[in-house]
């Protein structure tokens, strides 16, 4: 199965640069995952395609403002000597939090890499620094910060938000990158399919009796990553974790008791109900690569945002719906002017 076959062409001027407003005014293509029979609609007409007893389960993981800007902390030993010369005169550096380790410890992307080797110190706003402890695998850096007061607190004042890198303009509202349900922080990109839901979708769902349910999977950066190697089955799936709690297990086996469909909004919900069905790990890491020939275990539907050409997202898209299916109404989202990824529209696939 080569790269090749889950690519399209798609117009640049497709890709969603800001946010629907208001959020469920996003367009919504509805798929039957049998046939292939499309619907053209509004995702606030979301309920119209639900049943009583169905089950949503969403990630409620919250992105934070995780790309933070500071300055070397100049070597006084050798500014002394020679500052602009030897380029230690207050290097401005990015990071990029992806991954925390402990209270203070932290995996990030770092710039100007060749400036950070461990032992450098790095001063930011509000009294926050860093040290850098070592490299790690891909050449991203442990660090460790040192502050006062709450971490996150900081981060809410100095930090952005890290929108992916097909993003040109900048976010006038971090919490329009942050689904209304999200809770657990430890997020570097949005769970992008729930953006569009509001409080009155949830009130309609809760009207019908459709239950909703909740698991956390931390979203990284390895969302975004390319697949470089021709034959997909050689490609290396990055590592999140997740959790289930008890009572979203149970609400999963009473749908499947009755009789109802349980679907999951976005593919990071998909990702994280496929390995626990897999593994029979409740809590644990999870690098799961769905393409098709995969045989869902949990899932019977799927609500999810257009994805990059020859990602790992229109591959899982393309195992639950099939490739030419997939092909073809990705080909009609372009020709109607559907918006495309992260803050674009939506296809509900049931």
């Amino acid at each position: 199965m080569l790269k090749s076959d889950f690519y399209y062409e798609l117009p640049e001027e497709l890709i969603a640069q800001t946010p629907a407003e208001p959020r469920d005014s996003s367009r919504l293509m509805k798929i039957d995952r049998k046939s292939g029979e499309i619907v053209h609609d509004r995702f606030y007409n979301i309920c119209d395609y639900l049943k009583k007893g169905d089950l949503l389960v969403m990630n409620d993981s919250k992105v934070f403002p995780a790309r933070i800007y500071g300055t070397k902390r100049i070597n006084k030993d050798v500014a002394s000597v020679a500052p602009k010369e030897t380029g230690y005169a207050g290097v401005p550096c990015e990071f990029l939090l992806l991954k925390r380790n402990s209270l203070t410890d932290w995996e990030t992307m770092v710039k100007p890499g060749r400036r950070l080797k461990p032992g450098a110190v790095v001063d930011f706003p509000e009294g926050l620094s860093a040290e850098v402890l070592d490299t790690v695998d891909g050449g991203n850096r442990l660090v460790r910060f040192s502050f006062e007061g709450d971490f996150f607190d900081i981060l809410d004042r100095i930090g952005q938000m890290p929108l992916p890198p097909y993003i040109t303009e900048k976010l006038k509202d971090n919490d329009r990158y942050n689904t209304i349900y999200c809770r657990e922080t430890g997020s570097a990109a949005a769970p992008t399919a729930g953006l569009h839901f509001t409080e009155k979708e949830f009130a309609q769902i809760r009207e019908m009796g459709v239950d909703t349910a909740y698991v956390t999977l931390h979203v990284g950066l390895g969302t975004f990553r390319p697949v470089k190697e021709d034959d997909i089955l050689n490609h290396k799936m990055h590592t999140e974790h997740y959790s289930i709690p008890p009572e979203t297990a149970e609400k999963i086996r009473a749908c499947k008791e009755r009789g109802g469909r349980v679907i999951a909004v976005g593919t990071t919900s998909c990702r994280t109900l496929e390995s626990a069905a897999q593994s029979g790990k409740s809590v644990d890491d999870t690098s799961i690569f769905i393409y098709p020939g995969y045989e869902f275990k949990c899932i019977d539907g799927l609500i999810t945002n257009f994805h990059l050409p020859e990602s790992t997202l229109i591959m899982l898209v393309s195992a639950f719906l099939g490739r030419e299916k997939t092909l073809s109404a990705y080909q009609i989202a372009i020709e109607e002017r559907y918006r495309f990824f992260s803050f674009g529209d939506c296809m509900m696939i049931v």
